[in-house]
């Protein structure tokens, strides 16, 4: 166990380490708790308009019942968060954010939120005292249908219902942040010890801890807020572009749209990428470098660098991402 964002969290459980962890998530199915997310509930006349001011994404044009990844973003064109959005019905949205990021992220809600209702805006922001568990894998879907008795077909990645597990009321999204299929489940604390001891009763289901949830991550180029993004990183540069919703392009109306939209076409002046390095694995804020010795940043696919190491120069090559390809179910 570990300190994580102010809470104790497993880096692994004792009958899998992190490698066989990670395997087996590829492989069958992992629960991840989750808990430790920041989930809130947005809703009021004119809760789409605010939020519109605070995220990239284009809620307007958002089905009710799915869901997408957007950026809580600054005046600057910085990242303040990371954040996936549901319509979850017709009064308002279902919001979850990182743990890490909750206390600066609810003070920066609020103190907008003041500001806009002072203006006659209609919204109210809620935190929700809720559970949540990951089911990730590709024998996830197989054990909610076996639990339900119920054919998920119909169930896209980025959608979310409200329904039973074995007796246990939920409100499931099939979305993760492995890079495979599966589900993120949010339900009352008193239920949630009786549904994760239900879904860990099927053969295909195990605990997986922080060392997995990180490595499965990478793989799938997901970011990691506070390492690939941060308050000086914007969307732009974080590779994050396609977040920003078409409309909002041309419109703007989010926090730091002045910085951000600009860099759009030029592609800003750094850029998240992928290496692929040969030897020791390379560690965060490690250096590199082209092939006659010059410190650099990004170049295109395929370019052959070095990176440093323990104070050694090991081959590398930018490669695109996601390293692993990514198994949502798309219907």
């Amino acid at each position: 166990m570990v300190e994580f964002a102010g809470w104790s969290m497993p880096v692994q459980y004792s009958n899998l380490g992190v490698l066989a962890s990670h395997m087996w998530t590829r492989e069958n199915s992992s629960i991840f708790d989750v808990s430790h997310m920041l989930q809130t509930r947005w809703e009021g006349k004119d809760v789409t308009k605010f939020l519109e001011t605070l995220v990239v994404a284009d809620l307007k044009s958002l089905p009710l019942g799915s869901s997408t990844l957007s950026l809580f973003t600054n005046e600057n064109g910085g990242i303040i968060d990371d954040t996936v959005i549901n319509k979850q019905d017709e009064k308002g949205y279902y919001v979850v954010s990182n743990a890490g990021c909750s206390e600066k992220d609810l003070k920066h809600i609020h103190s907008q939120l003041e500001s806009f209702q002072n203006k006659g805006g209609d919204c109210q922001v809620k935190t929700l005292d809720l559970s949540l568990i990951a089911l990730q894998g590709p024998k996830s879907c197989h054990v909610i249908e076996k639990l339900t008795n119920k054919s998920f077909k119909d169930f896209s990645f980025m959608t979310s219902r409200r329904m039973e597990i074995n007796g246990v009321e939920v409100y499931i999204t099939r979305c993760g942040y492995t890079g495979e299929d599966g589900f993120e489940i949010s339900v009352s604390h008193d239920d949630v010890v009786k549904l994760t001891e239900v879904l860990l009763n099927e053969p295909e289901v195990e605990l997986a801890g922080l060392g997995a949830r990180d490595s499965l991550r990478l793989e799938a180029g997901l970011c990691l807020y506070g390492h690939d993004l941060n308050e000086e990183i914007s969307p732009v540069e974080g590779g994050l572009t396609w977040t920003i919703g078409k409309n909002r392009r041309v419109e703007g109306g989010f926090l730091g749209a002045d910085k951000i939209l600009p860099q759009i076409k030029p592609g800003g002046l750094k850029r998240r990428i992928g290496l692929i390095v040969e030897g020791a694995p390379a560690r965060e804020n490690a250096e590199v470098f082209d092939l006659d010795g010059n410190s650099i940043g990004f170049h295109k696919q395929g370019t052959d660098l070095k990176v440093k190491v323990r104070n050694k120069l090991q081959d590398a090559k930018v490669t695109k991402m996601p390293f692993v390809p990514h198994q949502y179910y798309r219907g």
